[in-house]
C-alpha cells in the first residue's frame, strides 16, 4: 500500500485525501436522504428566518475564511520570496549574517555591512567558473526607491533582456524597475540615504537620465533604480574603479577618496562634471576599487555554484551563500510558526464546531412546533431527522463555500499589503490545503448537525409525551 501511495502523482494523492474527507458526509447524506425529499421544507425553513440564518452562515464563513487566508498567505509568501531570489545563484560578501546580507543584496533592505576590496572582487570575477560577477553599491534613493549601482550585465540578467529602451552606457544614465514612476527620458536627482533619513541636494545637482525600463520581475528590484556602479562611487567623491587615462581624469585619487574629499565647505559634494569617453564596467583596477558590500555571482553552470560557495567561504575574508539555502532556513522558522498557528486554528475550529452545535440547537428550537406538527401528521422520525440535518448541513456547506471565497479575498488583501511594503509579488491561489480544510470542516460540522438533529427530535418527542 505504501508503494502504491508513493507511486501516485501529487494530484492523485490530494484527490484521494479529499475523497476520504468527504466520504463520511456522502455516507450520511445517502443514509438519511434515501427515498426522502426534505429539501423543499428545508428551503422553507431557511427562508422563514432568513436574517438569522444569514448571520449564522456569515459566522461560519468568517471562521473558515480566516484559516484559509492564513494558509494561502503563508504559501504565497514562500513562493513569492523564492521567485524574487531565483535570479541570484550565489552571493559573496564580507563575513557576517547571511540573513542580513540576503535581505540587503537580494531584497534591497537597508543594512550597514562591511565591504569587499578590489583584489577580492577581481579574484571572483577572474574565476573561470564565473560567468557574471556584479558588484552592487547602495546609499542613495529617489522618492523612496533605492538607487543601486551595478554593471550593465546584471541589468540584462535580471530582466532577461526585456528592457524598454536600452541599458545604461555612461555614469549619468539609469535603468528603472517596472514600478518606478519615472518615464524613459526623465531625470532622477539622487538623495543621500533612504526613507525619512534621505537628504536631497547633497550631490552637487547631479542627475541621472533614465534610458531604459526593465520588465516586471515580481521582486523588490521592480522599485529599484539601477545605475553604473562608477556613478555611485564618483558622485560620493570616491574613485570609480578605473585609471585616470581610461576615465578621462575622473578616477584621480586626489579627487576621489573614501573621506569624500570632493565635498565643499558645507559638506555637499561638488558639482559632478561628466567627461566624454568615460568608461564603465569591468575590469576594475583593484587599487581604485572603493569596495562593494556584495557580489552577485552567476556561475557558468548551476552545479558550480556549490563549488564556488565552498571556495569563497573563507574565515575573515569572504562569505558565500546560496540565497535558496538561506531561504530554506527562514522557511523552517516559518514552518514552526505555521505549526503553532495551525494548532491554534485547530483549537479555534473545535470551538467553532461547539458553537455550531449550540447555534444549530438554538436555531432548531424555532422549529419545534413545526416538527411537532409534522410528527402529528404522521411524518416518520427518519424524515424529521433528514429534514433537520438537511437544513443544518445546507447552512454549513454554504458557509464553508463562502468561507473559501472570503479566505481567498483576505489572502489577496494581505498580499497587496505585503507587496506594497516589500516589493515582492505574492501570488494568491487556493491550493489543496485550503480545499482539504473546507472539506474537513464541512464534514465534521455535518456530523455535529446530525447530533443537533437527534437532540431536537428527541426534545420534540419528549414534549409530545408530556402533552
Amino acid at each position: 500500500m505504501r508503494d502504491f501511495w508513493a507511486g501516485l502523482p501529487i494530484w492523485g494523492q490530494e484527490t484521494l485525501i479529499l475523497i476520504a474527507l468527504l466520504l463520511p458526509l456522502a455516507l450520511m447524506a445517502a443514509t438519511l436522504l434515501r427515498g426522502l425529499a426534505p429539501w423543499p421544507l428545508a428551503l422553507g425553513m431557511i427562508r422563514r428566518f432568513a436574517w438569522i440564518n444569514a448571520v449564522f452562515v456569515a459566522l461560519i464563513a468568517v471562521s473558515v475564511g480566516m484559516g484559509i487566508g492564513l494558509i494561502a498567505q503563508e504559501r504565497g509568501l514562500r513562493q513569492g520570496t523564492a521567485d524574487a531570489a531565483s535570479k541570484f545563484d550565489l552571493v559573496v560578501s564580507a563575513p557576517g549574517s547571511e540573513i542580513s546580507m540576503l535581505l540587503a543584496a537580494v531584497y534591497l533592505r537597508p543594512a550597514d555591512v562591511p565591504l569587499i576590496d578590489g583584489e577580492t572582487f577581481n579574484a571572483i570575477a577572474d574565476d573561470d567558473r564565473v560567468r557574471l560577477a556584479a558588484p552592487i553599491a547602495f546609499g542613495d534613493s529617489f522618492e523612496g526607491d533605492p538607487i543601486v549601482g551595478t554593471v550593465a550585465e546584471l541589468v540584462t540578467h535580471l530582466s532577461e533582456g526585456a528592457i524598454e529602451g536600452r541599458v545604461f552606457a555612461t555614469e549619468e544614465e539609469a535603468v528603472v524597475g517596472a514600478l518606478v514612476d519615472v518615464p524613459v527620458g526623465g531625470e532622477i536627482e539622487p538623495a543621500h540615504g533612504r526613507g525619512t533619513a534621505a537628504e536631497a541636494g547633497l550631490h552637487g545637482g547631479f542627475h541621472y537620465e533614465v534610458v531604459g525600463r526593465m520588465a516586471p520581475t515580481g521582486s523588490p528590484w521592480d522599485r529599484a533604480i539601477l545605475v553604473p556602479v562608477e556613478g555611485v562611487w564618483a558622485v560620493h567623491g570616491l574613485a570609480n574603479g578605473h585609471p585616470v587615462e581610461e576615465a578621462d581624469g575622473h578616477g584621480d585619487d586626489a579627487d576621489h577618496d573614501e573621506d569624500h574629499g570632493g565635498d565643499d565647505e558645507h559638506g555637499h559634494d561638488e558639482a559632478y562634471e561628466p567627461s566624454a569617453g568615460q568608461r564603465i564596467g569591468p575590469p576594475f583596477e583593484a587599487a581604485l576599487f572603493p569596495g562593494t558590500p556584495a557580489v552577485i555571482v552567476v556561475p557558468e553552470q548551476l552545479a558550480q555554484a556549490y563549488a564556488l560557495q565552498s571556495a569563497y567561504t573563507r574565515d575573515a575574508e569572504t562569505m558565500a551563500f546560496l540565497p535558496g539555502a538561506v531561504l530554506s532556513q527562514l522557511y523552517a522558522i516559518l514552518g514552526d510558526i505555521r505549526q503553532a498557528m495551525s494548532l491554534m486554528s485547530l483549537v479555534a475550529q473545535i470551538l467553532v464546531a461547539a458553537s455550531v452545535l449550540t447555534g444549530l440547537v438554538m436555531l432548531l428550537r424555532l422549529f419545534e412546533r413545526h416538527m411537532a406538527l409534522l410528527r402529528a401528521l404522521g411524518a416518520p422520525t427518519r424524515f424529521l431527522v433528514a429534514l433537520v440535518w438537511s437544513y443544518g448541513a445546507g447552512l454549513l456547506v454554504l458557509g464553508g463555500v463562502l468561507g473559501a471565497a472570503l479566505g481567498w479575498a483576505v489572502a489577496g488583501v494581505l498580499s497587496d499589503v505585503v507587496a506594497a511594503r516589500t516589493g515582492i509579488a505574492i501570488p494568491v491561489s487556493l491550493g489543496w490545503a485550503e480545499i482539504h480544510l473546507v472539506a474537513g470542516f464541512v464534514t465534521a460540522t455535518a456530523c455535529v448537525a446530525l447530533l443537533a438533529a437527534w437532540a431536537v427530535i428527541h426534545s420534540t418527542r419528549a414534549s409530545r409525551v408530556r402533552m
